[in-house]
Order: structure tokens, then sequence, then C-alpha cells
């Protein structure tokens, strides 16, 4: 984090303060105006492209409207009185970059003192800063820029001779971590199967359709596992020598990537010991670390039970991965009691034209789960109720237990069901859980003698004709029969149960009653 003062004081020439903030800033977004990307409180928006006055005029309502604070505009616009009396309106600090200047070059240096500025502590800043050493060694050595980046595809450093980057390359960065759609192309390519492969470098030449230009790659391997890679942008391939001196580069870079992961891992054990804790009642500082509340607790589950792994530690990667892509930096993510969870914080009392919620609330997860969906996969989220406090967090976990299994077993339907949707579900589910521990005698148990001696699914009949308001048509639909052979089966079912049937009471206790049973 660093104040947008010292960051544009150390640009000087490049950047100037037109409306200045006491604002801080940990992150720098590419605006997309046609995406809804427009950054979390915290970003420096960067308005590439956004040239159009009255355009500058409604991203900073919108920025301002999001929290955002602070935005970079060509000096040409954000000199217009229009757009400084805009920025003034909405409480957003307005910067101007000199209408010379590059923006690939201007965001490369922006990552560099963000990235060096991030108050890391003891042996992980000296791994990055000696990556970021290490890079710019490299890039002397082909003479072109360099990205680091994990076998995740996100950029753990970079040379800092960037001025001739194509935009995959500058989206990388600002991102931290390879676009989706990059990495789409270069599976299909094949490049990511190679890396696995092989620690042997090799030059990837730019192709028509491709969104990168001309790479050479040099996989980093250690022990015969592909820990990351080496990303040098260059027109052709290396002299024999350079090359020999990149892969010797690779093997301190392999080091580097160990340690940094054991460090990683232990961190995310901590956060989510400490997440856990708190999920279980057991926290006492949940308001130093978590977002300003209120929160839900989300069980992270499957449509399809079948489809789970049953590894919680696999799910939860997948889980982050998922959300990580989707401008998620941090999940909060843990497990509990082999199952996984998120915490994100709760929009829904936020008025309903509030649609451009940032990552990690439930709005945005519901965004995400409709993409999820789309694409075909049975994942859902099952979110408990909303945690005001900390001491509502066990309550919230406990809900969204529920909900989840409601939603593997089919009961509640849809990608993102809160507990507010599940009720009428959960409410029989719960009388039915507690009808199963007694030995209550019921008319039913004639009906299970008949099923069970004689296979007449006099059961799953009466279940679907309660369930169908007596509808003879619609109960024998859902159980694939004709209305004739239903009408016949209740009328045996009438002889044998001993039960008034037109009472409303009777039907609903017989319906709980078959729920317990299974139907």
């Amino acid at each position: 984090m660093i104040s947008l003062a010292d960051l544009t004081r150390s640009l000087d020439g490049l950047l100037r303060l037109v409306v200045p903030r006491a604002v801080s800033i940990d992150d720098i977004t590419l605006v997309e105006l046609d995406r809804d990307v427009l950054g979390v409180p915290g970003d420096l928006a960067l308005g590439v492209g956004v040239d159009d006055i009255g355009r500058a005029v409604r991203l900073i309502a919108d920025l301002g409207g999001r929290g955002v604070g602070a935005l970079v505009l060509r000096a040409s616009c954000a000199a217009e009185p229009t757009v400084v009396a805009a920025a003034h309106t909405h409480r957003v600090a307005l910067v101007e970059l000199a209408d010379n200047a590059s923006w690939a070059h201007v965001v490369w240096l922006l990552r560099g003192l963000l990235d060096r500025s991030m108050g890391q502590s003891g042996s992980s800043l000296i791994a990055s800063d000696e990556l970021f050493s290490i890079a710019d060694a490299a890039a002397g050595l082909v003479g072109g820029a360099i990205t680091i980046e994990d076998s995740l595809s996100r950029v753990l450093a970079y040379s800092s001779r960037q001025e001739s980057s194509d935009p995959a390359r500058v989206s990388t960065i600002v991102g931290r971590r390879v676009p989706d759609h990059v990495i789409s192309h270069l599976r299909a390519r094949g490049v990511f199967r190679r890396m696995t492969a092989s620690p042997q470098p090799f030059f990837l030449a730019a192709a028509p359709d491709s969104p990168v230009g001309a790479r050479f790659v040099i996989p980093v391997h250690a022990g015969g596992e592909w820990l990351g890679s080496l990303w040098a942008l260059v027109d052709e391939p290396p002299a024999p020598d350079t090359i020999a001196e990149l892969e010797r580069t690779a093997a301190v870079v392999a080091l580097h990537l160990l340690q940094l992961r054991s460090q990683a891992d232990l961190a995310r054990r901590v956060a989510m010991d400490r997440l856990r804790q708190a999920l279980i009642g057991q926290a006492v500082d949940v308001d130093a670390w978590l977002p300003p509340g209120p929160w839900r607790v989300v069980a992270l589950t499957t449509k399809d039970a079948a489809a789970e792994h049953p590894d919680v530690a696999r799910r939860l990667d997948a889980w982050e991965a998922i959300f990580r892509r989707r401008s998620w930096p941090q999940p909060r993510l843990v497990d509990v009691a082999d199952q996984a969870f998120a915490v994100i914080r709760d929009d829904t009392a936020a008025p309903v034209t509030h649609l451009k919620s940032p990552p990690g609330t439930w709005t945005w997860l519901c965004r995400v789960m409709e993409q999820v969906a789309a694409d075909g996969s049975p994942l859902a989220v099952a979110a408990g109720g909303t945690a005001h406090s900390a001491s509502d967090l066990p309550v919230s976990l406990a809900q969204a237990r529920e909900v989840g299994e409601m939603v593997r077993s089919g009961r509640v339907s849809g990608a993102a069901p809160r507990i507010e949707d599940a009720w009428v579900a959960l409410t029989t589910q719960r009388a039915a859980e507690a009808l199963r521990s007694n030995d209550l005698p019921t008319p039913l148990d004639a009906l299970a003698t008949s099923d069970a001696s004689h296979a007449t699914a006099y059961l799953s009949t009466l279940a679907a004709w309660l369930d169908h308001r007596g509808s003879a048509g619609d109960a024998a639909e859902a159980l694939g029969i004709h209305p004739n052979t239903l009408r016949y089966r209740m009328g045996n079912i009438t002889t044998i149960l001993d039960a008034d049937l037109p009472d409303p009471d009777t039907r609903l206790a017989l319906r709980l009653q078959l729920l317990a049973v299974g139907h």
C-alpha cells in the first residue's frame, strides 16, 4: 500500500495530481466499461482509451459510487473543467497522464512501485526482491522484457524494461495473472502440456489469431515437478549460449519458487485456521482481519453429489482458482468438518439498483455462479443467514451446511440459493428428521408392509398424489404411469390406509412421515 501522493511523486513527469485526495493505493485496474470492470476501493483506476469528456464524467460517477477513489486519464481529458468538476463532486482523485507517455510503460512502473511497497516482511520480501532482480538480469541477457510466473500463471516478478510490451503482457501485469483468454489460447496450442512435460526451453512464434506476440519460454522444474516459467518477449530464439544461461537462471528461480510455495502454504494454513476458529465461535479478533460486515457463510458444493471430489483440499483449490480468475485476489476459504466454505460480505440490503458489487460480496458471487452454470458446471453455493457480528458466524455456518446438503440432494434447486430461498424445503426436512428419530406408529406402516411384500409402490404413489394436491393426471405424469393406474392404486391405498385423507392436518402429517422414510 502506498499513498496516491507518494505514487505520483515517484512518477513525476509522467503523472500529475489534478484533483488530490488523501487515498491509499494497493492495486491498479484497467477500466473496462463494457465488461463492468471498474475496480474496488483501494484501486487506482486506469482510464485507458477514455478520451471522450462525457464518457470520462460517467466513469468518474461510477467510480465514486463503487468507492474507487482515484482515476488516471490522459492530460487532454483530465484538464477539462467538466471532468475536474465531476471528480470534485464524486470525491474521486484525478491524475493526469502526459499525452506523450506510453500506457504500457506507466503500467509497468506503477505495478513495480506497488509490488515493492506491499508491506511484506521477512524472507518473503527478500525472495520477491531477488526475483525482480533475476527478471532484470534475464531481460539484459535476451534484450527483451521478462515475466516470472508460477504454475497457476500468476505473475511473481517482472523486469523493468517493458516499453515494448504487447496488450496481453500489460493485462498480465495489471492483474498479476495471465488473462483467461490468453491461458485458453496457450492451452490450445499445447504450451502448458509442453512446460509440464519438460524443462527444455522453447520458442513460441506469434500466430495471426494469437492474443500474444512471440515469446521464448523457459519452464522451471525441480525434482521432476513443474513449478513455473520465465517468459521472454523476443522476436526470435536467443543464441545457444544465452539459452544455456537462461536455463541456469531457471534453476535459481526454482529455489525461490520452492521457498515461496512453502511460505504461501504456511500463510494459507494460518489464515484458514483463524477463519475456522471464527466459524466455530472461538475467535475474538474477527473485526481486525475480516472486511466490514455483515457477512454470510457460504457452503461450496455441487448439484451432483457424485461429482464432488472426495478430497476437500482439492475442492478448495478448485474454488480458489475460480474466484481468483474472477478478480477476488484473496478468497476467504476454509474447510470445516471435511466441507468447504467461504465467508463473503452480505450486500443484499443494498438498494436494488446496486448491481456492481465488488468481488467477495454476495451479489458478485451470484454473478460468478451464473457464469459457472452457463458453462454447464454442476458447482453450486449455498448461503447461510446474515451474520451481523462474530457471534453470528457459527449460526450462519450451520445454516450454510444445511442448505448445501439440500442442494446436493436435489431438494433445493439453483446454483446460489440462500437459506431465505430454501425455508420451505428446510422446514419440511427438519420436521422429517425429527420424525426419523422416534418410533411413532403411523398408518404408513400398512402401506410399507404391502410394498415390501408385494412390490406395490404405494408409498411413492401416495407421496406423488399428495404433492400434486390429489390430481390423478399430474401425479401419474410425475410417476410415469397411466392416470387409471394411479386411480387404481389410490383406491387400494384408501382401503388399506386407516387415515382421513380429506383432512388437511392428516395430509400434512402423512407427507412429513413419507419424507421421513425417503419419499
